[in-house]
């Protein structure tokens, strides 16, 4: 198991352009570390899991100052970077998540495979509230788990979402009491890192496939990783804990 903690409590885990480059950096590793079989995102206080972007050098500077394509480039390479990041890790990312999260941080939790929510935390798509266009694959990932009908009213209108709002229209999967996230969230993790590693990989990759293709791609693509996973030694221990009415012992292998 990975743990990512966002640790800047005192600036409302807002991430600099450093800080952001740090945590896309611990997603990488994550994903390139065999021994890594499932990962934590956590973040350190109460009162915000991730208040998005914190202000870098070139926060203040004038658009007219900036050469044309500028703010592209600095997207993605910035928080698009990072959301990728996320979502092409091919180990589950389970989210605990106390406090708002916000902007950015509002992006990052729905890019997180599976989310835990403390009752007294809400997500706060508020790039309008601030005149910002949504960003950081907000509109992409909100889309594909609201519908467009809802994910244009949250975006449009940028209200806070409380807990019991997200576990009903699915941007949550578990909504627990106050000072409880993090230990749902760990056992979640525990039982994904004990789970089939490659299995739970292609799975993660697939249901991104067929959320974004037609039938013939998305029946190719499962035959092609039902290949992979046969070839695996807990796809073999998984037959044989079976036969053998037993819990099977999954190596990540």
């Amino acid at each position: 198991m990975c743990r990512i903690t966002i640790d800047r409590p005192d600036v409302g885990n807002s991430l600099s352009p450093l800080d952001r480059d740090v945590l896309t950096d611990a997603f990488l590793s994550a994903a390139e570390d065999s021994s890594v079989r499932a990962v934590l995102l956590r973040a350190t206080g109460d009162r915000h899991f991730c208040s998005g972007a914190g202000l870098g050098p070139h926060a203040n500077q004038p658009a007219s100052e900036k050469r044309p394509g500028d703010i592209a480039r600095m997207l993605q390479k910035g928080y698009q970077r990072l959301i990728a990041a996320v979502l092409d890790c091919d180990k589950p990312v389970v989210a605990a998540v106390k406090g708002a999260a916000a902007g950015a941080g509002f992006s990052l939790v729905l890019a997180c495979d599976l989310v835990v929510m403390s009752t007294d935390a809400k997500l706060v798509p508020a790039f309008v509230q601030r005149g910002i266009l949504p960003d950081s694959g907000a509109i992409y990932l909100l889309t594909r788990i609201v519908g467009l009908r809802k994910a244009t009213e949250l975006l449009m209108l940028g209200d806070p979402v409380d807990a019991r709002t997200c576990e009903r229209l699915s941007l949550v999967n578990r909504v627990v009491a106050p000072g409880e996230a993090d230990a749902v969230a760990e056992e979640l993790v525990g039982r994904l890192a004990a789970g089939p590693t490659v299995t739970l990989g292609l799975t993660k990759r697939l249901l991104s496939v067929s959320s974004e293709s037609g039938r013939d791609r998305a029946f190719e693509q499962e035959a092609w990783a039902q290949e992979v996973v046969s070839r695996t030694a807990d796809l073999q221990e998984g037959l044989r804990s079976f036969a053998e009415r037993r819990r099977p012992n999954f190596q990540g292998r």
